[in-house]
């Protein structure tokens, strides 16, 4: 018996480490729209986060999918680049040959406290007489009440199209508690990717 509970603790924690906390809340994608991988050139990433060790964290991320033909925008878009000018910045990103960009924005972060009352074990009705409980052996206990704070990360991917200046796919994901930024990110990316698969929007051949 004990052998039997012991597995099944292993396989229900394996389970649970296994899994992710994202999920994608909303997406839309241009109809009848695939992109073909291997045809694609370059492909612009860039993280909007808190800071800029999270920004390179999830644009290296997001690069490891795109088949060595993503560019991080910590490279590309240095401080010589002109950020403040929209034409200047449509103008290098089509002429420098790119087929597309990829956003990924933090866009909120809610903060819930969850109270959790404690439990107090109750008598049974045998124990209420003196022969009930001397004849059997009841622990009694409790557990204190506290509270905790749920955090969820809401982040934006966008995929947008640099030869028609446009954008053809966009979602908005879900993370709960995650463990860290980089654990997060990858699950944000792990997520969007196999949507996509999915759906058919992104193809290797």
């Amino acid at each position: 018996m004990k052998t039997i509970v012991l597995k099944t603790c292993i396989v229900c924690l394996v389970f649970a480490i296994s899994c992710t906390s994202t999920r994608i809340t909303s997406n839309w994608s241009e109809p009848n729209k695939t992109i073909v991988l291997n045809k694609l050139n370059k492909i612009l990433v860039v993280a909007l986060l808190k800071n800029e060790t999270n920004n390179r964290n999830a644009e290296d991320q997001m690069a490891r999918y795109l088949d060595g033909k993503g560019v991080v925008s910590y490279n590309y878009l240095n401080a010589n680049f002109n950020k403040k000018n929209e034409d200047n910045i449509r103008d290098k990103i089509k002429l420098d040959g790119f087929d597309g960009a990829v956003t990924m924005r933090l866009v909120d972060v809610d903060r819930e406290r969850v109270y959790t009352s404690g439990n107090i074990s109750s008598y049974p009705v045998q124990y209420r007489t003196f022969s009930g409980y001397y004849y059997r052996t009841w622990a009694n206990y409790s557990t204190p009440s506290y509270y905790t704070t749920t955090k969820t990360y809401n982040i934006e991917i966008n995929v947008f199209s640099i030869k028609d200046d446009k954008i053809i796919w966009t979602g908005l994901t879900e993370t709960t508690d995650p463990s860290g930024v980089e654990k997060m990110t990858a699950d944000v990316v792990k997520t969007v990717f196999k949507k996509m698969k999915k759906d058919g929007f992104i193809s290797d051949n």
